[in-house]
């Protein structure tokens, strides 16, 4: 009788145990959700001839508020409309180097949530990352290459301090 308890007794331990460490696996794989990737555009740049008379046209005939850069657009934020963001807007002199070392004529920036990690993570996948990660008050800068070749600027931006630098240059926002 006590042979047959205590082999009882062993099973439902064992089983227990199964559960338990079953568990633990489990949930130490759903803690790590997929990361959130790009959250919207950043920006679009472009080459062209004369950036100075195309800011100035778009200015004149389709209403932007342009600055030496471009323009940038104003928005609310999706998650909290209490927010704003940003996304600029800007053309580049035709034989600027910035794009390389694409030979297209644009580039588009993205805003991404957690620009470390999803480096770390286009890494492993064999991404071709063109740079290392640069470091200001208004975000962190990337470049990476698509598969078409194209240069892509990744942005994890601080919209608040990006605020301030336009409202320190003078510079109004598109809205």
């Amino acid at each position: 009788m006590k042979k047959t308890a205590l082999t009882t007794l062993v099973i439902a331990a064992s089983f227990f145990l199964g559960f338990a460490f079953n568990a633990i696996i489990a949930d130490d794989s759903t803690d790590s959700a997929p990361i959130k990737k790009v959250t919207g555009i950043g920006g679009i740049f472009f080459k062209c001839k004369d950036p100075k008379a195309v800011r100035a046209w778009y200015q004149t005939h389709l209403g932007l508020n342009v600055n030496q850069y471009g323009t940038v657009f104003e928005w609310r934020q999706a998650d909290d409309s209490t927010k704003k963001g940003f996304s600029q807007w800007s053309p580049f002199g035709e034989k600027t180097k910035y794009f390389e070392p694409s030979t297209k004529e644009f580039m588009i920036n993205y805003r991404v949530a957690d620009l470390e990690a999803l480096v770390a993570e286009l890494k492993k996948d064999s991404v071709v990352v063109t740079d290392t990660i640069e470091t200001y008050d208004y975000g962190k800068f990337v470049h990476i290459m698509d598969l078409e070749g194209n240069k892509i600027e990744l942005w994890e931006p601080n919209d608040i301090v990006y605020e301030q630098l336009g409202i320190q240059m003078g510079a109004k926002t598109t809205k």
